[in-house]
Order: structure tokens, then C-alpha cells, then sequence
């Protein structure tokens, strides 16, 4: 198998190789110079957790939807899920409970 990996871009969203179903969708809004953000995507690149990575610098769509779930701030990373839900700086271990509910 393919270990996933991911290259944040300043132009579009990335995303990872993996065998995670649709129901296991994870969307990661980033920055570039985000350091919490470039743990997080070890850890899951590690855990071979597929994610879909998105500047929010560079989205202004994305930087919206991440003021929406954050209280007005643009709080990365910020994790969104196929059922709509959202976590802020989530640890690795939350990010797979969560999956593990969507399952």
C-alpha cells in the first residue's frame, strides 16, 4: 500500500492516497506556516488517515467555513468530517474516535 502523503499548495486544495472510504472524508483547512498544521499531518500520514488539505489563505471560501466553526476566528487546523462536524486542533487520537463514530 501506498503511504499517503500530502504537499500543501498556495493555489489548491491536496489530496492524500489512502484506502479511507468516502463516510471517512476528512478535510484539513491549513496554512503554509502553520506548525500545528504540519504535525497533525504527520501524525495522519503515519496513521494512514486520508485527508483533503485547504489553504485558507488562498480560499477565501474555506477561510469563511472555518470562521463559521471557530467562533468568527480562523482557528487552524481545523478538521471537517463527512457528517458536517468539526474539530479545531484536534489530537491524532481524537481525529480517530471521530472516524471511528462515522463508520
Amino acid at each position: 500500500m501506498t503511504q499517503p502523503t500530502a504537499e500543501s499548495t498556495s493555489t489548491e486544495s491536496t489530496t492524500t492516497e489512502s484506502t479511507s472510504t468516502a463516510r471517512d472524508a476528512v478535510t484539513m483547512y491549513t496554512t503554509v506556516w502553520c506548525g500545528y498544521c504540519q504535525r497533525l499531518k504527520g501524525q495522519l500520514q503515519r496513521a494512514g488517515i486520508a485527508w483533503t488539505e485547504v489553504d485558507i489563505e488562498t480560499d477565501p471560501a474555506a477561510a469563511e467555513r472555518v470562521r463559521t466553526v471557530n467562533g468568527g476566528n480562523e482557528t487552524v487546523p481545523t478538521l471537517e468530517f463527512a457528517d458536517g462536524s468539526a474539530l479545531t486542533n484536534p489530537s491524532l487520537k481524537q481525529v480517530e474516535e471521530k472516524l471511528a463514530t462515522l463508520r
